[in-house]
């Protein structure tokens, strides 16, 4: 049996010579070159701004996380193989399709990680072995003697598999490396996990890490804690199964609870670094970027750390409005002491303000009021029982938690849902937003401009400018209609702001609303101040110059993504002061457009001391781009659960029905894996053959508007090519009118 081994094992190696030469004689400068190429691609791809592309193109899935990592084939002639890397003399044989999923920065220093150099011709090489660097692979090219040397290995060579590990460990040591290097599937559905753990007990010469002579280790000891708390963060500790080591009393189970203890591992932070669910899964106008967990780096950084379980813990988001909800969901779960308060049934009250001289404040008292105070968390006045402003406040916020009828009168519905028992649901909503947290980008802000960053929260109609960890400015916004016109959730970064902008309707405005009152009233889009141009392929384009009545306002906010959507001033006014704001066709209106500039342009170029006179001073006929040295982060989110400055926990309405979705998913079982996920698409909008009404005033009839599309006079770029379905597409410059 050895001498059939010995055998094929020399055969592999004329092969890897033989393809080594070739690489290194004939395909060496464009291996390098395609290496050039992937390192490129790859930088390009971590800067890229995403574009408008086809519809239903799908998201970037697990398997475009990483690109061709295929150049992980060493160049023998110019870095020899190292010794001392890998003491073992039998290599863990992987599959090509295995490893070329793995990035290049994992392979083995000690081994020549095995590549798939075409799809109609694989080749199985054998690794490299960690003996002193041969004269076959490293300097010249193969011949048939040379294998003939390197198989003069001596017999005892594979006992070196266990060299290094303790007498009492080696039998385990023994199982690990034949489950490994031949059911490591079992455990492990992902590749790229397979091949870590190849790696890493490869190295060890397959010496267990959670157990030594049969007792769990302290890694192993806070590893398990971890997973056993997972509900603490809002996961569920089940997807984590902890394996029982005091019953493994061989060295095939205790084996088999090794490589359990490490997929549960994997399981855990994969889930809190990234959600439980993949974000496409909830619906198509969501788009963040992806940050995988690299499950070498699980193992490096678990392994080394003096404490297990906080460097587990280190993969839940670091965000303080995520830990504030942790601290929240910990309180709702522990809240089974002292009695609970009943609201008695009455009359239904309400709060009546003063409204200038002829009508004064009207506040009526019940006995029931300081029980209210109490179940509302209103600490001030405890006793008092009067239905004033600030309890009328409190019930409205309650009533829009809750969805229902934001009044503010207590009447008996109301009453109803303050007896429910309400806790498990909004535990259910604490635990989607701890959710919808870990699909946001662990750094929100530039360390350049001092970690600033703009987020944006949907259903509190709020934006807010951060900087150095603190608020540095506020206001109201409208957001979109709840359905078609939702504001998308994503996170981008504002390149300028347009002072003056012209407003270029979008194609789904175009086709199903103006073109329709077009044929009822020819003139509607001139009375309206609309330009209208049909280009040459027929296509319609309708736009609206600079100037007071644009229905951008002054300020237009801008940062290009797939969606189309930006921030920007409004002419109409009177929206600002409604409770619940979600009115527009998915752009965000800025209640103060002028000091947001200001506050934006001062952080981006604290130099030139913009003020909010001097932002409106610029406001005329003519477009004018003010642009950022450095890009300013945008995260449009989407939270129903938040802690409030007060360190009071608030609620707000599903306006989008987000809650609901991702509640039913989690409830079910299904969004545990990342890469079961749906197609996304852009807005749908009909585009029916086009025949203008007679009366008509087209600009440039026939003429079309020199070719540019909608992007490109939205953005003033160029429209990328499709993207590859499932890739994101590539970054464009942007370009100035």
């Amino acid at each position: 049996m050895r001498d059939c081994l010995n055998h094929r094992a020399g055969f592999d190696r004329v092969l890897m010579a033989v393809a080594a030469t070739f690489l290194t004689v004939s395909g060496g400068s464009a291996l390098a070159q395609d290496q050039a190429r992937s390192s490129a691609a790859e930088l390009a791809i971590e800067a890229a701004i995403p574009r408008p592309e086809p519809a239903n193109v799908p998201p970037p899935s697990a398997a475009d996380i990483k690109l061709d990592t295929t150049a992980t084939v060493q160049d023998s002639a110019k870095e020899p193989v190292k010794a001392e890397a890998a003491p073992t003399a039998d290599k863990v044989e992987t599959k090509p399709s295995d490893v070329a999923t793995t990035p290049a920065t994992e392979a083995p220093k000690s081994e020549t990680a095995k590549t798939e150099p075409s799809k109609t011709e694989p080749a199985k090489t054998e690794s490299a072995k960690s003996e002193p660097a041969k004269a076959d692979t490293a300097t010249a090219p193969a011949t048939p003697a040379a294998p003939a040397a390197a198989t003069a290995t001596p017999a005892s060579e594979p006992l070196k598999a266990a060299s290094n590990v303790p007498a009492a460990d080696q039998p385990v040591a023994e199982k690990l490396k034949d489950i490994i290097s031949a059911k490591t599937s079992r455990h492990f559905d992902r590749k790229n996990e397979r091949a870590a753990v190849e790696k890493f007990y490869g190295a060890r010469d397959y010496a267990p890490v959670w157990t030594q002579g049969g007792s769990l280790t302290a890694a192993a000891k806070g590893v398990i804690a971890r997973l056993k708390d997972a509900a603490s963060d809002g996961l569920n500790p089940a997807d984590y199964p902890v394996p029982d080591f005091a019953a493994a009393t061989t060295p095939d189970a205790l084996a088999d609870a090794e490589l359990k203890l490490t997929a549960s591992m994997f399981d855990y932070a994969r889930q809190a670094q990234s959600g439980r669910m993949h974000w496409s899964q909830v619906s198509a106008d969501i788009l963040y970027p992806e940050h995988p967990v690299d499950p070498n780096d699980v193992l490096a950084k678990v392994m080394t750390a003096s404490d297990a379980s906080a460097a587990l813990d280190s993969y839940n988001p670091p965000h303080k409005l995520y830990k504030e909800l942790k601290a929240k969901l910990a309180q709702l779960r522990g809240q089974t002491d002292g009695p609970a308060i009943e609201i008695a049934e009455g009359p239904a009250l309400k709060y009546t303000p003063a409204r200038g001289k002829k009508q004064a404040e009207i506040v009526v008292e019940d006995p029931r009021v300081p029980q209210l105070r109490a179940k509302l968390g209103i600490a001030e006045n405890a006793s008092d029982t009067r239905y004033d402003a600030t309890v009328a406040e409190a019930v409205r916020k309650f009533q829009d938690g809750v969805e229902i009828k934001a009044t503010g009168i207590l009447d008996d519905k109301t009453v109803k849902a303050l007896n429910s028992p309400k806790r498990d649901k909004q535990i259910d909503v604490v635990l989607v937003n701890m959710e919808r947290w870990r699909w946001l980008p662990r750094d929100l802000g530039v360390p350049a401009l001092g970690d600033a960053y703009v987020i944006l929260n949907i259903p509190d109609y709020t934006l807010k400018v951060m900087q150095r960890g603190q608020q540095a400015w506020t206001t109201r916004v409208v957001t979109g209609k709840p359905g078609q016109h939702a504001t998308p959730l994503l996170t981008e970064t504002m390149k300028y702001i347009t002072v003056n902008p012209t407003w270029n309707v979008p194609p789904s405005i175009v086709y199903n609303e103006y073109l329709p009152a077009l044929q009822q009233d020819p003139t509607v889009l001139q009375r309206m101040g609309l330009k209208l141009e049909q280009n040459r392929d027929g296509s319609v384009h309708i736009s609206q110059p600079p100037g007071e009545a644009n229905a951008l306002g002054r300020i237009r906010f801008n940062f290009p993504n797939k969606f189309l959507v930006y921030q920007h001033d409004t002419p109409d006014k009177n929206l600002f002061a409604r409770d619940e704001r979600a009115f527009s066709h998915g752009c965000m209106r800025v209640q103060n457009p002028d000091q947001y500039a200001s506050v934006l342009l001062n952080i981006a170029m604290p130099n030139e001391k913009y003020t909010p006179e001097r932002v409106r001073s610029m406001y005329g006929k003519s477009e004018i781009d003010l642009k950022f040295p450095t890009p300013i982060p945008v995260n449009i989110t989407y939270q129903t659960a938040f802690v409030d400055d007060g360190g009071k926990l608030q609620f707000r309405k599903d306006v989008y029905g987000r809650d609901a979705t991702m509640i039913n998913i989690l409830k079910n079982g299904r969004g545990k894996d990342l890469e079961n996920v749906v197609a996304h698409s852009q807005p749908s909008y009909s585009r029916p053959a086009t025949t203008l009404p007679s009366g008509v005033a087209i600009a440039n009839n026939g003429g079309g508007s020199s070719g540019l599309n909608f992007f490109e006079r939205l953005f003033g770029a160029p429209t990328p090519p499709p993207a590859p379905i499932g890739r994101r597409p590539q970054q464009q410059r942007v370009f100035t009118r």
